[in-house]
């Protein structure tokens, strides 16, 4: 584990620290600072180039510490982190340098500013995330060594013994002497493992520290090891050992049988609820994990001037910089000067064979055409939505005198986005906060009465319409909003129980957030549109804010069940009805789109799309493009992922990059 972490100025400020010792010696980084920077000694194996990564900069070595360091020498930041040289932290480097990449990307722009000595940093979490993220990471890959290094110990003589140079094992729990044959023991007098991570480290993972030499200076567990017979196991091993067995045996494979159905025999039970792995009935004494655990709002949203609250994901925030500087990187190092970006590079390509200091005609443009629809069909966009694309493009470059190579690339840049954003981009407002306000809490000078707010969700079996109502249920809770959710899945078997399960966790998370939240539901084999004007009613009598109505999956292609749709937006009056569309389910979403939005008879279609899964696509997010294309109806919400905050409100710069990137 770290001892600290230090970004300074070079002019001897410090912006921002993390000691993790009660008795930090400053003088290991002024020992840096004075001989790599004033008396500018260089050190074996130094780079000559500046601002260069940490793994390029040799370590620094003071008393028992080691400095890992890097350099920002436009902003005069120097970003050091030190730890004790008997640990191997393989993954000092990649921490070193992510943080100065974040930090400059935080609050660079208020370090070039004249005369700026010293800035407000609020950084911590930024360092949590990545600190935690990096020795999750290393633990992993130590895991998977120790794993493995069992194996080999399992193996049987005969295949052992032709396995050639025996692998190194993990640092600090065994030293290579100076032969393969050479080998200390963890239970000697040289070196001992230790058990129980320094608490003023936390979270180091235990194989990653070594003691002192045995002896009167050591620990006592040090010393009850070497006097201790290594046949025999301490307590505390003993312990690990019955956990290990007991994981493994609740991790036991079930079987399958040829109709894919399991095994009636296997006894590995299918309650994954228990906490850490452990089977339902195990470890009774201890007290078992809630459904729901408490939630910062500070760690994954924030409250806007008017107090509405908006979400964030950090990770989400700090992979974006990250994955941002490394294609400036990138780019900087590898892209021919003049080209817009490495997202154009795909599309720019085809048209490499078009010469410059002409005038542009359809013939010029009809390869490279040809080439940008094939590219966008593979993103998932729909023939006719590619074709609609392409042709924008095209009616934007016939005519234009071209300069050079690079003056054709920057105005398919910007004719390609002027094409997307004409698609994507709503004619009308998505701020759904602002429009429930306004049914809610009427103006005075509003001759409208106070009514509950009415979402209701459509869309194909299985594209996650309960998964991401509950989503905006959540967003909605932290508004301080009262909600009701109503089942009008009254088809499906398990449809109201999985609405049960949701209504729950959200009203655990009610007690602690804010807001209100209950479930309407009327059991199965009841008309779906009777339940959903029912429950209107209901909310009306009951005061609340919002109601959002669940409704059954159906076939976009089967009239039958599609015609139950006119009834149903007759009898609920929703204000809004949002369909949610599979990122994964490719060109047919443009007939999805068309039926669903002519459903619901004259004058009345869908309000929104939600797209959903669109973190399993990478950047084959044309689904969105071709729903949008099909109905010119807007798409409000994103899900990227599996837990109620995983929610995100379109970005139309977000979706053309996808759109323009090479396929990898």
């Amino acid at each position: 584990m770290l001892d600290s972490f230090e970004i300074l100025t070079t002019s001897g400020v410090i912006l921002w620290s993390r000691s993790y010792t009660n008795n930090s010696d400053p003088s290991i980084i002024n020992s840096l600072i004075s001989t790599v920077f004033i008396e500018e000694k260089t050190l074996p194996g130094a780079g000559v180039a500046d601002d260069i990564s940490a793994a390029n900069n040799p370590p620094f070595k003071c008393d028992q510490h080691t400095l890992k360091w890097t350099t920002v020498k436009e902003l005069g930041l120097i970003f050091v982190a030190v730890y004790r040289s008997l640990l191997h932290l393989s993954w000092i480097d990649k921490l070193v340098d992510n943080i100065k990449t974040l930090f400059v990307d935080l609050y660079g722009d208020q370090l070039k500013k004249p005369h700026t000595t010293i800035v407000e940093c609020h950084f911590d979490e930024y360092f949590d995330q990545q600190l935690r993220e990096l020795e999750k990471t290393a633990l992993n890959q130590d895991t998977k060594s120790a794993e493995a290094s069992a194996l080999l110990e399992k193996a049987p003589p005969s295949l052992s013994g032709n396995l050639g140079d025996e692998p190194p094992l993990l640092p600090g729990l065994l030293s290579r002497g100076a032969s393969k044959n050479n080998w200390k023991d963890a239970t000697s007098n040289e070196y001992t493992p230790t058990a129980t991570p320094d608490a003023s480290r936390p979270g180091t993972p235990a194989g990653h520290l070594l003691t002192a030499k045995a002896g009167p200076g050591g620990s006592r567990r040090s010393r009850k090891l070497a006097n201790t017979p290594s046949t025999h196991a301490s307590s505390g091993d003993e312990t690990s050992a019955k956990k290990r067995a007991a994981k493994s045996k609740a991790k036991k494979g079930r079987k399958w049988d040829a109709d894919g159905l399991v095994d009636d025999d296997s006894d590995t039970p299918l309650d994954y609820s228990a906490p850490n792995g452990a089977t339902s009935g195990e470890d009774d004494g201890e007290e078992r994990a809630g459904a729901m655990e408490e939630i910062d709002q500070k760690t994954w949203g924030s409250k806007t001037g008017k107090g509405q609250f908006v979400l964030k994901d950090l990770d989400d925030q700090v992979h974006s910089m990250l994955a941002s500087a490394d294609a400036e990187k990138s780019h900087s190092t590898a892209a021919p000067a003049g080209i817009v970006g490495s997202s154009i590079s795909a599309i720019g390509g085809l048209f490499r064979n078009v010469v410059g200091g002409k005038i542009l005609t359809k013939k010029d443009l009809d390869k490279a055409i040809k080439g940008m629809e094939e590219h966008l069909l593979k993103k998932n966009v729909a023939r006719e939505a590619a074709i609609r694309l392409c042709e924008g493009v095209e009616r934007e470059l016939i005519g234009v005198k071209t300069g050079n190579f690079e003056s054709v690339q920057a105005r398919i840049q910007t004719a390609m986005e002027s094409s997307l954003r004409k698609i994507l981009t709503p004619t009308s407002s998505l701020d759904l906060l602002r429009e429930i306000d306004a049914v809610t809490s009427p103006s005075t000078l509003s001759l409208q009465k106070r009514r509950p707010y009415v979402i209701s969700v459509v869309g194909v079996n299985g594209v996650g319409k309960s998964t991401n109502l509950s989503k905006i249920c959540f967003f909605l809770l932290q508004n301080k909003y009262k909600v009701l959710v109503v089942a009008c899945d009254t088809f499906r078997s398990g449809a109201v129980e999985q609405l049960a399960v949701h209504v729950s966790n959200l009203k655990e998370l009610t007690a602690r957030e804010g807001g209100k939240v209950e479930l309407y539901q009327k059991g199965y084999g009841k008309d779906a549109a009777n339940v959903a004007k029912n429950a209107v009613t209901f909310a009306v009598q009951e005061g609340f804010d919002v109601v959002l109505i669940d409704t059954a999956g159906r076939r976009h292609n089967d009239q039958r069940l599609m015609s139950s749709l006119e009834k149903f937006a007759t009898f609920a009056s929703p204000d809004k009805i949002l369909m949610v569309g599979e990122a994964l389910v490719g060109t047919d979403s443009v007939a999805q789109a068309r039926n669903f939005n002519a459903a619901f008879g004259a004058g009345r279609s869908l309000d929104g799309f939600i797209i959903s899964k669109c973190d399993t696509v990478g950047d084959m997010v044309g689904t969105l493009v071709s729903m949008v294309h099909a109905t010119n109806v807007p798409v409000l919400f994103v899900g990227v992922g599996q837990h109620y905050s995983d929610l995100r409100n379109l970005s139309v710069k977000w979706a053309v990059e996808k759109l323009l990137s090479s396929n990898q």
